[in-house]
Parts: C-alpha cells; structure tokens; sequence
C-alpha cells in the first residue's frame, strides 16, 4: 500500500530527498519518439528554468537533477533555517509569483488599515503559505502542473501527463546523498545516451562544471551566482548550507564512475581510485553497484541501517527495505 506523503517526506528526519517523475503511457517529456520520430528536446529547457524558478521562489535548493526522455530526478533540500528567517511580507511576495493572493492579503501588503479581525486572516494565509514554501509537494505540485500543461497544450490533448504522484526517497545522511548525487548526475551514460560526463546535456553536473570552468577562467572577477546548492568552498566563499564535499573530488568521483559503468566496457574498472572513495570507505565494486541500482536497492529511504530504522520510527513506518544496500553504503558489505 502506497504510504501517506507525510510517512515519506520528515524534514525533522532529514533536510534532503530524491524525487522523481514519470510520464504516463507513451508521453514524452524529452528526446526522440522512435515510432514517429518526432522530436520532444526542446521540452528540457522547459524542466530546468521552471526548476530553477521554483527555487527561488520555495525555500527548496537544488543539489543535482537529470532530465532524461520520459521522467527526471531532482535532489532537493528543504531550507528550514532560511525559511524561518523570511519576514512575512517576503512570504506574500514570493507566494504571489505562483498564485493570486487573497485582497486582504494584497490590502496589507499596500498598508491599507485593517481591523483585528482581517489582520488575524492574513496571519493564518501567511502562515500557510509559509509551510508551503517549504513543502516538497507544493514545489513538484507547481512544477508537474505547468509542464503538463504546456506539454498537454503542445500535442493537442487532455487528461493525465504525469503517472500518479511523484515518488521519494529520504537521503538520511552525507554518504546517501553523494551516492544519489552520482547515480541522478550519471543517469544519461548509464541509459547509454552519452559516452563522458563532459556531454551529458541538462544535467546538474554539466552546469556545475559550466560555473566551474567560468569561475575558474574569470578569477578577477567575482564567482558567478549558482541555481544550484554549493559544495562545500566551491566557490571560496561562505554559504550558510552547503555540500560537505569538495567539488573538484566530487567531479574527480563522477568521472571515473562514468567510465567504469559505460555500457561498452562491462567490468572495466579504470585506475586511480578516487580519492573521494577511499575517504568514504566503500569498496569500489559496491560503489558502482549503488551508483547503477540505487533506487532499487533502497526503498523510500536510503543512509546507513541506523539512520534508517531510526528515521521508519519517527515517521511512522511499520519496515524499513534495503538493509543489505544499507550495511553496503556503510562499508561493510
């Protein structure tokens, strides 16, 4: 039985989450419809700015995403601390970008004199509207609508674009979210859609190392703004939240990863183990059997056997699957 979405997603248990959606039947979100070769790319561009809009709207970063034929994966953190320190106006304001606000709303917002009784009514909206901000599935919400739509309008059709709801998994600490971060930034080399990381189109890595080289290239001028949530001193300067990684070994990871799991070189392992790795402590061979399975090997949550029993407690779940997978991410499998 499908568990409730409160069961799934517990910022209280931890701040990060893999999401992913699905077209239905034979809808295509992206790429090249085989049968009648009609073409669908230019629908990516479409994902990727209403994600990056979305973020700067909620309180949600975005740690890595992938935008591939018939679905995509994101790697959200929900930003408690940012969220709080919104005043309410700021609240109203970025709410108004997605929808209409209430009059109240707009009469306090223009300093309008209001009785205790309006003034109660706007505190209840703001402070709904401030839950929501930091509401994952307000955030897929806005965004599996709009690109329904516009997909929808495009093909001349109605009814459903997406199957049911999206699906989640908990990332309950720092080795679980590198290796998600590794299996959503590989997906197009793994579905055989491109040999390097260097080529992998709409994808968090290639704009990573887009801002990267441009940083790099440019060290006079100031680091450019990222849509995307930092690694940790990628940029040399201090972020309140940021990926306890450094990015140069991250990419260092990603890459020999790429190379390995090539659906030309079945069993290849290059040299040079990255460092990355060994800090981690898991064998390389497992490694690369998390990277390639990892949805499948964990269940709605995905961090050490510890973290996860801990977390199916305080989220209500009767059992936990992916113990094995677990005790594998911990280095002792």
């Amino acid at each position: 039985m499908t568990l409730p979405r409160k069961q799934l997603i517990c910022p209280e248990s931890t701040p990060y989450y893999h999401v992913t959606s699905r077209c239905v039947r034979r809808a295509f979100l992206c790429g090249v419809d085989r049968y009648t070769q009609q073409s669908y790319e230019h629908r990516k561009p479409w994902v990727v700015d209403k994600v990056k809009q979305l973020a700067s709207i909620f309180t949600i970063n975005i740690c890595a995403y992938a935008i591939m034929s018939n679905h995509y994966h994101l790697i959200l953190h929900i930003d408690t601390k940012r969220n709080r320190d919104l005043t309410d106006a700021e609240v109203a304001y970025r709410w108004q970008q997605l929808f209409a606000l209430p009059l109240l709303v707009g009469d306090w917002l223009a300093e309008k004199p209001q009785n205790s009784a309006e003034k109660v009514v706007v505190s209840e909206c703001i402070a709904k509207w401030r839950g929501r901000l930091m509401d994952i599935s307000w955030f897929m919400r806005c965004l599996n609508e709009d690109i329904a739509r516009k997909a929808n309008k495009e093909d001349g059709c109605k009814g459903h674009f997406w199957e049911s709801r999206f699906k989640s998994q908990a990332l309950l600490d720092e080795k679980a979210l590198l290796t998600c971060m590794a299996y959503v930034d590989l997906n197009p080399i793994r579905a055989g859609m491109c040999q390097t990381v260097e080529e992998q189109e709409f994808t968090s890595i290639q704009a990573r190392l887009q801002q990267w080289h441009a940083n790099h290239h440019n060290a006079e001028t100031s680091p450019s703004k990222t849509q995307l949530l930092p690694f940790e001193k990628q940029f040399d300067t201090q972020q309140p939240t940021e990926i306890p990684y450094y990015f140069e070994e991250y990419l260092h990871l990603v890459d020999w990863t790429g190379r390995a799991i090539r659906d030309d070189k079945r069993g290849f392992i290059p040299a040079n183990q990255p460092k990355l790795l060994q800090s981690l402590g898991i064998e390389q061979e497992i490694w690369l059997h998390l990277v390639k399975d990892f949805s499948r090997s964990f269940g709605s949550a995905a961090g050490s056997w510890e973290a996860l029993t801990h977390h199916s407690e305080f989220a209500g779940h009767c059992w936990s699957r992916g113990q094995v997978a677990c005790h594998q991410l911990s280095g002792y499998g």
